[in-house]
Parts: C-alpha cells; structure tokens; sequence
C-alpha cells in the first residue's frame, strides 16, 4: 500500500535533514583546508567561504617522508585485507557447507573476539611482536591487522555463503565439475559481492589505526599515515589548516578505493542484510 503525499514529504525531509548532518563534517574539513591561517582563526567564519587558498595542501605534501609513509600504509593495509579475505574464506565456507562438533562454539567464538577493545590486546601483541623480532618492521603491523580484521571477514563471509544454496554446487559437480571446479566456477563468483563489502570495511579498520604503528614503529621511515597525521599537532600550537589538508588527502585512498568498488558495494550490502 502506497504511503500518503504528506509522510512521504516528510519522510524525504528527515532523510534530507540526517543526511546534511552526516555530510557536514566532511564539508567543513574540505572548507577549513582551504582557508588561510588567518581566514581560520577570524571571528568571522563564513559557513561559504569566497576565496580559496590551496597552501595547506601544499604544505601538508612538503612535510618529511610523506610519500613513505603513503607507501608503508597502502603496504599494511592492502596486504593484511587481502591475507584476511583469503582465510576468511577458507574458513567461512567449511563453517557454512559442514556441520562438525564445535561449530557453534567456534562461530560464537569469532563472534566475541570482535569485541574485545584494542586496549587489551595491545599489550599481548606488543609483547608477542617484540619476542619475536619484528617490532619496527611493517609486517608486525600486517600480521597486527590481519589479527584484528580476521574475525569481521570471517563472520562476514559466513552470513555470505550461507546465502548461496548449495545446491549450485550440486549440479555443477553432476555437470562434470569437480569439487573445487564447482566452488570456483560457481560460488566464488556468486561471493564477489560479499568479498567487496567484507574488503571495504576491513580496508577502513586498518587504514585508521592509529595505536599499534605509533608504538610498534619507532623509525619515521616505518610510520604510517595516521602518525604523519597526528604530527601537526604539537606541545605548542594546532595547525588546523595543515590538519585539514592532511585530513582530505588521508581520506582520498579509501575514497578512491570505495568509489572502484562501490556498484558490488551495494549489492554486497544489500545481499548480506537479508542472507545468513
């Protein structure tokens, strides 16, 4: 039954109305990172400002090491998404097409870990990092965000594969096709939309960590871009132009990453709200 003219406009004015307040953030650090210093710290803050200054961004891309600090991110959180999603599938396809003894105390156990706070893993990590050798390396933060990434892709990937019946497989398999011909011709891409939504939030939880490379990594070459962010904040003074800048062109690589990925996004999203 078709709702009236009248809760639909209201309906569509709510919708208007959160979505300008979930935008607005982002509007005013793009605003703010192009503004002058003085324009920034002016009583009079135009919510439209009528000149523009680019200076912030040029100055946020001359400070030391950036390009570093691009590459050690992209390093770390492109290789642990991709080690996550390969064992996420490996484990959530035998969790969801098998039905063995400890099943639901495993599924519930990749439940729980998920909300355990960074806090108190920290310690365990940092201490298993340093008997190990690997503090200061960029595979400590690897293998730290593939720890920390793993369970939301496994329990993800299930609720996937539990929504594509099995029987596909089934007839693939009378057709001729082995096992693994099977899972690979038919599964596989039925799963893509779930491995684009899965990879997109993963990507977003490593990209913003900000605990682990700070302490782990004690060389500026080994640091990340989250750290490079924090550094124009100082004991002294906040420069919130430089901070701004630095904010946008921080934002660009997981922007650019959802927009290649954002049409399998929808219906990954779509799919797993009413599958598993």
């Amino acid at each position: 039954m078709r709702k009236p003219l009248s809760q639909r406009i209201a309906l569509s004015v709510v919708g208007l109305v959160v979505a300008l307040l979930i935008f607005f953030p982002t509007y005013w650090m793009f605003v703010t990172s192009l503004r002058t210093p003085g324009q920034i710290l002016s009583p009079k803050y135009d919510l439209i400002p009528t000149s523009f200054s680019f200076g912030n961004f040029a100055t946020a891309l001359a400070r030391d090491n950036f390009p570093t600090y691009l590459l050690n991110s992209l390093i770390v959180t492109v290789g642990a998404v991709l080690c996550a999603l390969v064992a996420g599938t490996l484990a959530a396809i035998p969790l969801s097409r098998l039905r063995f003894t400890g099943r639901r105390g495993f599924l519930l156990l990749v439940m729980v870990s998920q909300l355990a706070p960074t806090s108190a893993l920290f310690l365990p990590l940092f201490l298993l990092m340093r008997d190990a050798g690997l503090l200061n390396t960029l595979p400590s933060l690897l293998l730290v965000y593939f720890a920390t990434t793993l369970p939301f892709t496994v329990w993800m990937l299930y609720g996937f594969v539990n929504g594509i019946p099995y029987e596909l497989e089934e007839a693939a398999m009378i057709d001729g096709c082995s096992q693994t011909g099977a899972f690979r011709r038919v599964t596989l891409p039925l799963l893509a939309p779930g491995l684009v939504t899965t990879s997109v939030f993963s990507f977003i939880t490593a990209w913003n960590e900000y605990l682990f490379a700070l302490v782990f990594m004690t060389e500026k070459s080994k640091e990340t871009l989250p750290v490079w962010l924090a550094s124009f904040r100082t004991a002294f003074a906040t420069d919130w132009g430089g901070v701004m800048a630095a904010s946008v062109i921080y934002a660009l690589p997981a922007l650019a990453f959802f927009l290649l990925v954002q049409r399998k996004l929808v219906s990954g999203v779509v799919a797993g709200a009413v599958k598993g």
